[in-house]
């Protein structure tokens, strides 16, 4: 039997690819993680945090949509960024697309095995995020969520919508609840009910806590260009995504809103008790609120144990649906001679870039089992906001490509100006400058992160952010000299033209390339 050279054509929906795009954002998992920090930065002032970091986000995916419309590539920013401003630049926007995707998988398979054993009521082991089982389980998870991946885009979309269901309802049930006991005066200490003033951006301390938790608030964001990275698998591919993505990102915001309002009212944004900031839970806000939010009653007991497994669920499924992007985007790579040509190799059954996804999950459990070790631990929750930086690097770049890439038609065509230059190129200079800011202000180690000192002169004291950020780019750099001497042609500008090509929905295969 020949073996296909394509991905599976027509697998997703619109519903499909929307849910791709939600899931892979892990709403759940996301906040859990994450809103404590963002708290921590900017204290009552996170909710306008979301609203903001939101704006970006969608001008960005504008930008998604309006290359998907005319070249629906999986290698996405790695293709349109090569167009625009030549081989470097691509290349080192698919390698932060990779490094985002595999600084965050230690942290997913972390949550998923920490809420597992919380679940079934091993709280002993479930709180110690670096305990030997949790890193045994996190393991199995990465091995399970690589074996979805392999066996079909649609399996996977499937099993993302049951568990996407569990993830919205108990995100809704946890926020209306939460804010019902503080409007009935019911709620503990340090609550209040939600004002005005949360929304005030110039209440906001300092403009580098602003930008940190922007930053932060865009990891929360993260993951719903999943939907465009699955074009060619998609119904209708050179619309269908980039109309998902938009979809996401608005269904993203409400969510966030609705749930940051009801956390910070119940909880409040100080360090002690239940307070969002406090340092014992700033990484899992939703496991510490829990209990209080819903009581120790039979019912209160068994909605606790529904709140662990949607933080389970989303973290499972954000795994999963973070494996899909990255396999698709080296395997866009090598199909363009960027990476060697294994990683364009596709199943013969299940139709997709078995390679790509086997080593990516390879790599996910090696960087985790070294995460779990350094320090601690506590790298892999450092973790979260040196992703930003890369995901700030490729995002930012889709914008302001697709600003360049259309600029001939914007002197005879004032809707695409504004829609294809201003808009997109705007959401990618912002998300650019924060993870540029985040990048530079993240040398010096903060008191509460994991830093590194140097053993040579200059004796330099690197903080783990910039160590996890920055460090894992400059790899590729190194990458990049090495394969621009081994398989050269995509490295001297021979392979993807400097321009967008004419509209259209063939799908890549290797054969259509010229060999190198």
């Amino acid at each position: 039997m020949t073996q296909p050279s394509t991905l599976r054509s027509g697998a997703l929906s619109l519903a499909s690819s929307v849910v791709i795009g939600v899931a892979s954002a892990g709403p759940a998992y996301s906040i859990t993680a994450t809103l404590g920090l963002v708290v921590a930065a900017v204290g009552l002032q996170s909710p306008v945090i979301v609203v903001l970091a939101f704006i970006p986000m969608l001008l960005v995916a504008i930008g998604y949509r309006d290359l998907n419309a005319v070249e629906p590539d999986p290698g996405t920013t790695f293709v349109w960024a090569t167009r625009a401003f030549g081989p470097f630049t691509g290349w080192m926007a698919g390698w932060a697309i990779v490094v985002s995707d595999l600084l965050v998988m230690a942290s997913l398979a972390q949550i998923s095995s920490q809420y597992t054993f919380l679940l079934l009521g091993a709280d002993g082991i479930g709180s110690d995020a670096t305990s030997p089982w949790v890193l045994a389980l996190g393991i199995v998870y990465l091995i399970a969520m690589t074996l979805v991946a392999v066996f079909g885009i649609d399996v996977s979309a499937r099993l993302q919508s049951w568990l996407l269901a569990v993830e919205f309802g108990m995100l809704a049930v946890f926020s209306v609840v939460a804010l019902a006991r503080v409007l009935l005066g019911n709620a503990p200490a340090g609550s209040s009910l939600p004002h005005w003033e949360w929304f005030n951006p110039f209440a906001i301390g300092s403009f580098s806590d602003f930008v940190t938790a922007l930053l932060l608030m865009v990891f929360i964001y993260w993951g719903w260009d999943s939907a465009v990275a699955v074009n060619q698998e998609t119904v209708d591919p050179r619309h269908t995504p980039g109309r998902s993505a938009v979809l996401s990102t608005i269904t993203l915001v409400g969510l966030y809103l609705l749930v940051t309002v009801a956390a910070q009212a119940f909880a409040g944004t100080g360090t002690d008790g239940l307070g969002l900031a406090n340092p014992d839970h700033v990484d899992d806000v939703l496991g510490a609120l829990g209990t209080a939010v819903f009581g120790d009653s039979a019912i209160g007991s068994v909605l606790v144990h529904l709140l662990f497994l949607m933080v389970l669920t989303s973290a499972a499924a954000s795994t999963q649906t973070t494996i899909l992007p990255t396999a698709r985007t080296t395997y866009s790579m090598a199909l363009h001679h960027a990476l060697p040509d294994a990683f364009a190799r596709i199943h013969p059954r299940y139709r997709t870039p078995i390679f790509s996804t086997w080593v990516f999950g390879g790599l996910s459990i090696l960087l985790y089992v070294v995460l779990n070790f350094a320090s601690g631990g506590r790298m892999i929750a450092d973790a979260v906001t040196a992703i930003g930086i890369s995901i700030g690097l490729y995002y930012g770049l889709t914008g302001v490509s697709c600003a360049w890439l259309y600029r001939d038609r914007f002197a005879s065509d004032p809707r695409a100006l504004v829609m294809k230059g201003v808009l997109p190129a705007l959401g990618g200079f912002a998300l650019l400058f924060a993870a540029g800011w985040t990048a530079v202000t993240s040398f010096a180690p903060a008191e509460d992160t994991a830093s590194w000192s140097m053993p040579f002169p200059p004796h330099w004291h690197i903080g783990s952010t910039f160590l996890l950020g920055v460090g894992t780019l400059l790899i590729g750099v190194v990458i990049y000299v090495i394969l621009a001497k081994i398989m050269p042609p995509f490295f001297r500008g021979e392979v993807l033209a400097r321009e967008l090509p004419e509209p259209s929905d063939t799908i890549i295969e290797s054969d259509a390339l010229p060999r190198s």
